[in-house]
């Protein structure tokens, strides 16, 4: 698949490991030979990718097994970090890659009560964790990939063995990775989320929720390596795309709060910065709370997908120390952007069908652009727009 998608979706209905997500790359369209050609730049010596297709439940999947690389030494975060350094890989792979490894230490220091550059990595140290996170990332920037949207995760229980004893799961890493990430139980005794998992999605995942709005170019299905019990598959999708705009019906997420102590005057880049992150609206009215100040209501209405990191930012830029959210049903008219051509040239516009018929909506930006450059009234141009727009052939 050529490298033009935007947007992709991690189904996680199985859980998610560092191979899963490697695999699930190459099985949507990652070249092995473009994932080699990263690997060698690592110095980790002579590593071996086993790329084949597995069958699970009568599902195809891609599996992949790294081996090789000679006997490791025991790393801590500033190893992985100079390995990183020496490769030579552009910035968009080592930055990403450097917060997924920078996020496995904090939070093994944090549960093992020990600082972030003593954290001595034992299996994150090894060569095939180095390569599923370097790997995802140089797939994630080899399909172009700048939104990446990731399910609900499903954790396990039961206990699994490691380097530092037998521990519970879902392992004390994973519970500190997944603070802020919408999780769920599932009756199955096995580790379903591992620690690289947690730290690719944590550190690489722009949201949370639904299926985004997309236009699907390719699926990709990545098998891990353990059998889960109730003859579940152990498989994770990747659903990868191109955005495209809002169904005529959608289920949307209103998040509001109640601001009494915050300057209005921040609004606008609040607004700025929360448009940016994927809210679809923002809004902001006076209200008169129950002691008699005078307050602002604060609303947001966004995709579920883009939920979180609104609510992140809203708590960080306000002194809202609370939110209210639900989910609602909209419809939305369809829309197109067209170029109107008037006597003052080409300007942007939108064609809205309504019930009734298509008409011309300008945009306020370019008409307020055309009335001080020409100094000319602002619904003079507003009603030239709408004249050429619906005299102009479709």
């Amino acid at each position: 698949m050529p490298p033009t998608a935007t947007i992709a979706y991690l189904d996680c209905f199985a859980g998610i490991s560092g191979d899963m997500v490697l695999a699930a790359l190459i099985d949507a369209g990652l070249p092995p030979a473009v994932l080699r050609r990263g690997v060698d730049r690592l110095g980790l010596g002579p590593v071996a990718l086993d790329i084949q297709t597995t069958r699970q439940q009568g599902l195809r999947a891609t599996r992949v097994e790294v081996s090789g690389g000679g006997e490791q030494p025991l790393r801590t975060l500033p190893d992985l970090l100079a390995i990183l350094e020496r490769s030579g890989l552009a910035e968009e792979i080592t930055a990403p890659a450097g917060r997924v490894f920078r996020l496995l230490a904090e939070a093994e220091a944090k549960v093992h009560g020990v600082s972030v550059d003593a954290v001595h990595f034992h299996e994150i140290g090894a060569v095939d964790t180095i390569v599923d996170v370097v790997g995802a990332v140089i797939g994630l920037h080899h399909l172009g990939i700048r939104e990446l949207v990731c399910s609900p995760v499903p954790l396990g229980h039961g206990t699994v063995d490691c380097a530092h004893g037998r521990l519970p799961l879902p392992a004390p890493a994973v519970c500190e990775l997944l603070r802020q990430v919408p999780v769920y139980g599932i009756d199955c005794a096995t580790e379903t989320v591992t620690p690289t998992g947690a730290a690719l999605l944590k550190a690489l995942a722009t949201g949370f929720g639904p299926l985004p709005p997309m236009t699907i170019a390719a699926t990709g299905c990545g098998a891990g390596s353990r059998d889960l019990s109730g003859g579940r598959p152990n498989l994770l999708r990747l659903i990868v795309g191109t955005s495209r705009p809002a169904a005529e019906a959608q289920r949307v997420e209103i998040i509001e709060t109640n601001l009494d102590d915050w300057s209005p005057e921040g609004f606008p880049y609040l607004s700025e910065l929360l448009l940016a992150r994927g809210a679809l609206d923002v809004n902001i009215a006076p209200i008169q709370m129950k002691k008699g100040r005078p307050a602002f209501r604060l609303q947001v209405i966004c995709d579920p997908a883009h939920g979180e990191g609104i609510k992140t930012a809203i708590l960080s830029e306000t002194t809202a120390i609370g939110l209210r959210f639900r989910t609602e049903e909209r419809l939305t008219l369809a829309r197109e952007p067209v170029a109107v051509v008037t006597r003052w040239g080409t300007v942007a516009a939108k064609r809205v069908i309504r019930p009734s018929g298509p008409v011309i909506c300008p945009e306020y930006e370019e008409c307020r652009r055309i009335a001080t450059e020409h100094r000319v009234p602002l619904p003079e141009v507003y009603r030239a727009v709408i004249k050429a727009g619906e005299e102009q052939p479709r």
